[in-house]
């Protein structure tokens, strides 16, 4: 008796967790994908930083990622809540789908990481020459006038990206958050044969930069992110199993001929 009570504690302990747990993922996935949703109607303009790979941008990535774990932790909530196996092994199955992709992705990345690099520099500086377009609000222009501001740089290689663009044809200008912080209210900072005036680095390298001394907090997310997972697919085939069980023995006792 004291062995079956104590079982019912661990179990609706685990239960009570998991459901907490989903219920903090779901409304984590709300806020996500509210500033998905924020980003794709404030900056438009940041799809056209990779004009190829648009679908990777920073308001379509945190969409995808806010649908997906909206979907799972309402799969795993309401299995947890209502005891259904069919939710709790469709939980346990998106899980596991989720772990094999960030799986390939991360291969993925380790890779081709050599050409990653430049390849999203090619992308970025096609971005420049193709929707740099000055006269646009809330496009590409102040995108890249808050990178140029926040990291002190300018250009994507250097500032020679911005020769020749459509946006000032036939001159070597630059915008005129490229100008030094000592020169941020010349007005004719940004025009040709002010080079002294200007940021010499890329964007980026200062981004990488500034990823790489940041990778530890990439890190720590990662182990939580996939203790997480790893908590949830233990707790779903506890949780089914339990309620298996449980509905087996009721099944069972239900037929009984001596009763």
């Amino acid at each position: 008796l004291e062995s079956a009570t104590m079982g019912r504690s661990g179990y609706t302990c685990v239960r009570h967790i998991f459901c907490t747990l989903n219920v903090l993922m779901w409304l984590c996935g709300c806020g996500i994908l509210g500033v998905g949703i924020w980003l794709r109607l404030s900056y438009a303009g940041y799809t056209q930083l990779l004009p190829k790979y648009s679908m990777i941008s920073a308001d379509s990535l945190c969409i995808a990622v806010g649908v997906i774990i909206f979907i799972v932790a309402f799969f795993g909530c309401c299995g947890s809540w209502f005891q259904s196996r069919c939710m709790l092994v469709t939980y346990f199955s998106l899980v596991i789908f989720m772990f094999v992709v960030e799986f390939l992705f991360a291969t993925l990345a380790f890779v081709f990481r050599e050409n990653l690099g430049g390849t999203l520099k090619e992308e970025l500086t096609e971005g420049i020459k193709l929707h740099y377009n000055t006269s646009e609000s809330n496009s590409l222009e102040n995108i890249w006038n808050h990178i140029h501001k926040e990291f002190h740089c300018c250009g994507v290689t250097n500032y020679e990206d911005w020769y020749l663009i459509d946006a000032w044809p036939g001159k070597r200008n630059v915008p005129a958050s490229c100008c030094l912080s000592e020169f941020a209210n010349d007005t004719a900072c940004g025009y040709e044969g002010n080079q002294d005036m200007w940021y010499t680095t890329g964007c980026a390298e200062q981004v990488q930069m500034w990823f790489v001394e940041r990778l530890h907090i990439v890190g720590i997310v990662g182990l939580v992110v996939a203790f997480i997972q790893l908590f949830g697919l233990i707790s779903s085939m506890l949780l089914f199993c339990t309620v298996r069980h449980k509905r087996t023995s009721h099944t069972y006792k239900s037929y009984d001929p001596a009763t």
